[in-house]
């Protein structure tokens, strides 16, 4: 099915605007927590606050995918939107920050990315070059959408990205993975007796090392799914015969109106 410019035009502006959102809530929180500043080590935080703010990127996230399977017509087409959603969200958090507090001073400022299970730091550049990696995936897909290609994500495409994904949030959580390991040994992370040591100890964490060369291998397996997925999904149906477990036999077709199962065959 086709996906029209005004599809991706309103996509775009809803996510540029949840960027400002997440922003504001950021910007109250530094007034409140960071006067002079954000830097490391954490300032501690209420655990009332901290709950809502679990629970308001928990609501992020629905909202994010909402929007995507809201936009998109297939399965592949809602996976796509969500993560050019999530990455315009993100991209513009860190614009509207700059714009109005003047952070991050450069693009290897770090930035505290996530907390769940455990604290994810790394340079703001990180996860900037994720998101436009998620981008580039949806413009191929919009590309194959609207070229009338009938979309499938081949099990190699899966397996990259999912090793791509466990590699890069290895990136995230290193350096407070070796800091615990130096304070307490990593048996703290399940150990309950020891949680509120190790809980202490974030206050005085302060990154100090990023493996970019992790980072970049996993990177090169997001990319190296991207080309194989859009190599499958142009050769593999100008060839004849298919695979046998993709049941089309002509080159192309007039409408992208598989179900669920048909698209993520496969997997």
């Amino acid at each position: 099915m086709r996906i029209s410019a005004k599809h991706i035009l309103w996509l775009t502006a809803f996510s540029i605007a949840m960027g400002f959102l997440e922003t504001a809530v950021v910007v109250y929180l530094r007034v409140i927590y960071y006067p002079e500043g954000f830097k490391f080590p954490l300032a501690p935080i209420h655990p009332n606050v901290a709950l809502t703010e679990f629970l308001r990127e928990a609501a992020t996230m629905i909202m994010l995918w909402g929007i995507g399977w809201l936009t998109g017509k297939t399965p592949v087409q809602r996976f796509a939107f969500f993560l050019y959603s999530f990455a315009v969200w993100d991209i513009f958090y860190y614009v509207f920050l700059y714009l109005l507090l003047g952070w991050p001073e450069s693009l290897f400022t770090w930035d505290v990315l996530f907390l769940i299970p455990v604290t994810w730091v790394g340079p703001v550049l990180a996860p900037c070059l994720v998101a436009m990696t998620m981008i580039l995936f949806t413009g191929v897909v919009v590309w194959l959408s609207n070229n009338q290609f009938s979309i499938r994500i081949p099990r190699q495409t899966v397996r990259l990205w999912l090793a791509g994904c466990v590699i890069v949030i290895g990136s995230f959580v290193y350096d407070y993975l070796v800091f615990v390991q130096q304070h307490h040994g990593l048996s703290a992370l399940w150990s309950p007796g020891k949680q509120a040591a190790l809980f202490a100890e974030i206050a005085v964490y302060v990154p100090t090392y990023y493996p970019w060369w992790v980072f970049c291998i996993g990177e090169a397996l997001f990319l190296w799914g991207i080309a194989k997925f859009y190599l499958f999904n142009t050769q593999a149906q100008t060839s004849k015969p298919y695979p046998k477990y993709y049941p089309f036999n002509t080159k192309r077709v007039s409408s992208v109106s598989e179900t669920f199962a048909d698209e993520w065959e496969g997997l």
